[in-house]
């Protein structure tokens, strides 16, 4: 499992938001400086989102996201307001490694097989989810402003088969509490689907990145399956967690 340190990215600033409240924010100053401290300390990868563009859909971030990932030298996957092929390929051909769909996919669900078809290997599905009443996962959308009416289990099967490299799975009533990740979410998500997953929200510590890395389950009596990547944010900008702790941790159960 690889470690992939956050980045937020609103009004040129690197920030954290707590539960993707807009109103509940903490500055962290120059986002590709810290994109450089991230990489100096051991990171493998970045996971880089522009916070205005998830909500307007308007690339208001986009040259600082490119200049972040020019400046490292380790590969940068980003998303926030990705909506069509030419925003996929402008990242990518820009030194994005890989490219993150979230709202437009559910808008657009061709979009997905356009992107992947182009990029194989290269596209990943980002699904932010709330849980409901009942226990159900809803996907929230538009930088997490609206519920999309559909579930996680729902857009999984839609996106089965499509060559996705990855799907990015993000707890938002976690996010930015530092109270950990939702193992029985993850676990659900790992037997749902073939896809890699990287989990997001609630890594408050050295101990959430170990449990991440030690969780697997068992399809049908096949091999186990593992999450590809944990994202952290708020606990290494706070100074709970090193990225070289974090790095450390992911290897661990290996």
């Amino acid at each position: 499992m690889d470690l992939y340190p956050a980045i937020d990215i609103r009004d040129g600033g690197a920030v954290r938001l707590t539960q993707g409240d807009f109103g509940r924010q903490s500055d962290y100053g120059d986002p590709v400086a810290l994109a450089g401290r991230f990489a100096s300390g051991g990171a493998t990868w970045l996971h880089v989102v522009d916070l205005d563009a998830a909500r307007s859909g308007l690339p208001v971030n986009r040259a600082t996201v490119l200049a972040i990932a020019r400046a490292v030298d380790v590969p940068v996957e980003t998303g926030g307001g990705v909506r069509t092929v030419d925003d996929v390929a402008e990242l990518l051909e820009g030194g994005v490694a890989r490219v993150i769909l979230g709202t437009a996919a559910l808008d657009d669900p061709d979009l997905v097989r356009q992107a992947t078809s182009a990029y194989p290997g290269r596209v990943a599905l980002g699904l932010d989810y709330r849980r409901l009443p009942d226990g159900r996962a809803e996907v929230a959308i538009r930088g997490w402003q609206e519920g999309s009416g559909r579930t996680v289990g729902d857009l999984l099967d839609e996106v089965a088969g499509t060559g996705l490299a990855a799907v990015i799975v993000t707890s938002i009533e976690r996010d930015g509490m530092l109270t950990g990740p939702d193992l029985d979410g993850l676990a659900a998500v790992l037997n749902s689907t073939e896809v890699p997953v990287i989990a997001s929200g609630g890594v408050g510590s050295v101990a959430d990145i170990e449990a991440l890395s030690a969780l697997e389950v068992f399809v049908d009596g096949g091999s186990p399956r593992r999450l590809l990547g944990a994202i952290s944010g708020k606990a290494l900008v706070d100074g709970r967690m090193t990225v070289e702790e974090g790095v450390a941790a992911c290897a661990r159960s290996v």
